[in-house]
């Protein structure tokens, strides 16, 4: 059973060690020019103010996280719909009752302003 693995183990295990080798290469023989420009940090080609920690609004937290919720119910039905006939009638209206769960929340989350963004 576990000999099935083996060439995906092995594929792991060479891209694991092309990344590790690739990596020390270039940092083995990579250029070394440190200059005050460059040790800087990079804000889209801007000079940076101010400090580096700044306080972020939950409210950034929040669609974040609503973003995924809403991007994983698109991973669920696209399979779904690959094999759609094959499910039959019960795996129909399980999905419209997983579909309805979502909109619920959807509308919830909108109703309550959790999707502006101030």
């Amino acid at each position: 059973m576990i000999s099935d693995y083996y060439p995906l183990f092995a594929i792991f295990g060479l891209a694991v060690f092309v990344g590790f080798f690739v990596v020390g290469l270039g940092h083995a023989f990579g250029p070394r020019r440190p200059t005050q420009k460059k040790k800087m940090p990079y804000e889209s080609g801007m000079v940076p103010y101010g400090q580096g920690r700044r306080k972020i609004s939950v409210r950034y937290y929040l669609v974040a996280v609503l973003f995924i919720l809403f991007d994983i119910e698109v991973i669920f039905v696209l399979p779904w719909a690959i094999v759609f006939r094959e499910v039959g009638f019960a795996g129909f209206w399980l999905m419209v009752v997983f579909l309805v769960v979502l909109e619920v929340a959807f509308v919830y989350a909108w109703k309550k302003g959790a999707l502006e963004w101030d």
